[in-house]
């Protein structure tokens, strides 16, 4: 498609926008700290949708979608300090306050953040490009998470409500909160990505600091009164500004117990370093991904094709779990090119509320320099694109390109490119493949995609030790959100899922005492008297 034919996608103006999906600028002067609405009357950032509009000149612009507050490392600390004070060394009333009842404030949360879905998904489109079905879906995926993690919160607490007698000693073993946690969530998916971590951490007990992404930060805005009216003050407290101000002098405090990243592996380095006893803090993080697809003779193209359009080009290919790197072997590689090629050019491309559509504008200002710089890199080792209209530009939209042969050598054969680019490679022995995953700094996921059970299973025992998730005839994905979704090498540290996020933002603790008829009684009486929220055999419903 031709550039001056992608650009003519863009609203010609506001009134070509649809009622329903048109957003008034949200100028957010306020954010949520130690329970309060803070005003605020300092430096603020502008958001600019990558949704453009034609000015006087024809020139394409994005469109201003409101502002937020830009703290610094004063806020920041005080923010910090409420963080602090509310867990209070795992005497204050979150810590100490019992499951139900943490499940009840929870419950309540959801109720009000129900109340904001349609300027939610609005938000979503808006901020960060994402078509109206997936910001829908994002939505109503996050509720669906949030239920999900209270009813296996109530599995694991209804099992370790019971006592042990073992060896002569009497225990009840039950999972603590850890402490103040840093969640720092992603702009591609700002609301999900950021409450699955968010969530389990709150529901253990922890106190909070949220740094709301650069993308996708006004989208937080509506809920954080739901925040402050739902958990006791200075357990959830928002974090504005510029990560790089805000984020140092906290890490640097020594105050964070856990610090749970969405993002690079150079960012997580970086703030870790800064903590002053690496030891005290626990890290659990999702970071960057090179996920490949292995494309076998005897595979079905047309479950390959199928899989790997949607692997690999979902939300512009803006996922950790999008396919980034297509390895396809020599003697089929035409073949599949041949069928994978006009489909990527087929994609729908649009503005986010037009039916239907699959490609939409990237928010990043400079990522469609980004992606051109790239291709040419690649073309000027002896790869083309080979799509029709593959890498065409206008403003933020950028026609997805699929580019071949790469190799090594070219960026697009190890940089993780986070966006609409396909990169193919030929190959002649599995043993290449192999010997690819071995040496990439990532470690998440690969697909395989073929027929033959022995050429599979010989891929799939070394595949599981050099990647955490090896998908067979399927894209890789994260979900469903029960499976555990981690990474090995640079990919990640730590376990997200519904059961294992809830564990690992909490640590297993244990009241013990020797089995004697004394003994015996002073349990019976904490129990009975429901003296204690930790020794409790209650069982929740």
């Amino acid at each position: 498609m031709p550039s001056q034919l992608l650009a003519s996608l863009f609203p010609a103006n506001e009134n070509a926008i649809p009622g329903e999906y048109r957003i008034d600028p949200i100028h957010q002067r306020e954010y949520l700290l130690n329970g309060e609405m803070r005003p605020w009357a300092g430096r603020v950032s502008e958001v600019y949708s990558p949704v453009c509009l034609p000015d006087s000149d024809g020139t394409l612009q994005r469109q201003l979608v409101g502002s937020f507050p830009v703290t610094g490392p004063a806020e920041a600390l005080e923010a910090l300090d409420a963080a602090v004070a509310a867990y209070d060394n795992g005497r204050g009333e979150w810590p100490q306050m019992s499951v139900a009842g943490r499940i009840q404030c929870m419950e309540t949360f959801v109720g009000k953040m129900l109340e904001q879905r349609k300027l939610s998904i609005n938000l979503i489109m808006w901020e960060i490009g994402k078509n109206l079905a997936d910001a829908t879906k994002e939505f109503d995926r996050t509720v669906k998470y949030i239920y999900d993690t209270i009813d296996t919160l109530k599995n694991m607490d209804r099992t370790s409500s019971r006592f042990r007698i073992e060896e002569g000693i009497i225990g009840q073993i039950r999972r603590s909160p850890l402490g103040v946690v840093l969640a720092m969530g992603p702009f591609n998916y700002p609301l999900n990505e950021t409450y699955t971590t968010l969530i389990p951490a709150i529901l253990m007990g922890n106190t909070i600091l949220f740094k709301t992404p650069k993308h996708g930060s006004l989208l937080h805005y509506p809920m954080l009164e739901a925040f402050r009216t739902s958990f006791p003050k200075g357990v959830v407290n928002s974090l504005y500004g510029r990560g790089a101000d805000v984020v140092p002098p906290v890490m640097q405090s020594g105050k964070v117990n856990v610090l749970t990243l969405i993002g690079s592996s150079r960012v997580a380095d970086e703030l870790q370093r800064h903590h002053p006893k690496l030891n005290r803090l626990r890290s659990i993080m999702s970071l960057d991904a090179k996920n490949t697809a292995i494309i076998l003779p005897d595979a079905d193209l047309d479950v390959a094709v199928k899989e790997c359009l949607l692997g690999s080009l979902s939300f512009n290919g803006q996922r950790c779990t999008a396919i980034k790197i297509i390895w396809a072997h020599r003697s089929i590689v035409d073949e599949f090119l041949r069928r994978f090629a006009p489909e990527v050019s087929k994609l729908k491309a649009g503005m986010p509320w037009d039916a239907g559509t699959q490609i939409t504008p990237l928010p990043e200002p400079a990522k469609t320099q980004y992606l051109a710089d790239i291709i040419a890199d690649a073309e000027a080792g002896g790869a083309s694109v080979v799509n029709e209209g593959g890498g065409d530009v206008a403003a933020s939209l950028f026609r997805p390109a699929v580019v071949f042969p790469v190799r090594e050598g070219m960026r697009l054969y190890r940089e993780e490119q986070f966006g609409p680019i396909v990169p193919v490679v030929p190959y002649d022995d599995e043993e290449e493949f192999i010997q690819y995953l071995i040496t990439d700094d990532h470690g998440m996921q690969a697909s395989i995609f073929g027929t033959d059970t022995d050429a599979i299973a010989r891929l799939i025992d070394p595949l599981v030790n050099l990647v955490s998730r090896v998908n067979i005839n399927a894209q890789c994905q994260r979900g469903p959100d029960t499976f555990p979704f981690t990474g090995r090498k640079d990919s990640a540290e730590g376990t997200l899922s519904v059961e294992d996020a809830l564990r690992s933002f909490s640590i297993r603790s244990a009241v013990a005492t020797k089995d004697t008829s004394e003994n015996k009684a002073i349990l019976n009486e904490i129990v009975s008297e429901h003296k204690s929220e930790f020794l409790s055999t209650n069982f929740i419903f």
